[in-house]
């Protein structure tokens, strides 16, 4: 199994069990995005929580060994379509949702972290939009995503262009990282969860409702669509294969 869904005292885990591969999305772990957020509905859920198993990786985003054999705009829209409605869905969830970055969060996995409310951020890890070193955009709807949730216009530019994975530190100044830990990634959480979790879950439910109106207006979808459509039509493109494939060579 890629994943695996926990839950315990209201807070429901969602940990990608692909450390060997670091933490890649498969269609296993997309299969068990959706899952996971079919239980964030339940009522007796008052906050969600994204990692990676290990101390290296979030997620390094899709599995090249697997999704580099989709060569054609439709087959690659098909996956983008899928990650970026679970994405979008995510969220707009009703509790507040935690990506708990134990490790690296590039291209997709870093669009993974955005989608969610907070980013807690190990004083090790890396994250970054670098999709474009692969001759492709962010196609899972997190460009647009952070643009609504308000990050500035020439630092997002500039964190999707240059295409870097940056520091812990760097992320806290650009307002990705909510928050940097060092140790223990559950404690980090456990820390950061305990002021909230001093008052009736209805409180955070009822904020997060308030905040998230403008990401559940039809436009921010249709955007978000358009993003995941634009990806597509790069992944076709020669520069894109020669990029993954050149990419593969020097892993082997």
């Amino acid at each position: 199994m890629s994943f695996r869904i926990t839950q315990l005292d209201g807070i429901v885990q969602f940990q990608i069990t692909r450390p060997e591969i670091h933490n890649a999305v498969n269609h296993e772990v997309i299969d068990g995005i959706a899952l996971f957020i079919e239980r964030l509905a339940k009522p007796d859920v008052h906050f969600g929580v994204i990692t990676g198993e290990g101390n290296r990786a979030f997620c390094s985003g899709g599995d090249l060994s697997v999704f580099h054999s989709l060569r054609t705009e439709q087959q690659a829209w098909e996956i983008h379509e899928r990650m970026a409605t679970l994405l979008y869905e995510l969220a707009i969830q009703p509790v507040p949702i935690i990506a708990l970055v134990n490790g690296t969060a590039i291209g997709g996995g870093a669009e993974i972290a955005s989608a969610c409310d907070y980013r807690l951020v190990h004083t090790d890890a890396k994250a970054g939009f670098v999709q474009g070193r692969l001759a492709i955009t962010s196609g899972w709807g997190g460009t647009t995503l952070l643009q609504v949730k308000g990050m500035a216009y020439d630092q997002l530019l500039r964190f999707t262009t240059e295409a870097e994975p940056l520091s812990a530190h760097e992320l806290a100044k650009l307002n990705w990282a909510t928050e940097v830990f060092e140790g223990d990634k559950w404690a980090a959480l456990a820390d950061f969860l305990v002021k909230m979790k001093q008052h009736h879950p209805s409180v955070a439910k009822a904020y997060k409702k308030i905040v998230t109106a403008p990401l559940r207006e039809k436009a921010v979808l249709d955007r978000i669509m358009q993003e995941a459509k634009t990806c597509a039509e790069l992944w076709e493109q020669p520069a894109h294969h020669e990029a993954v494939d050149r990419f593969l060579s020097r892993k082997k």
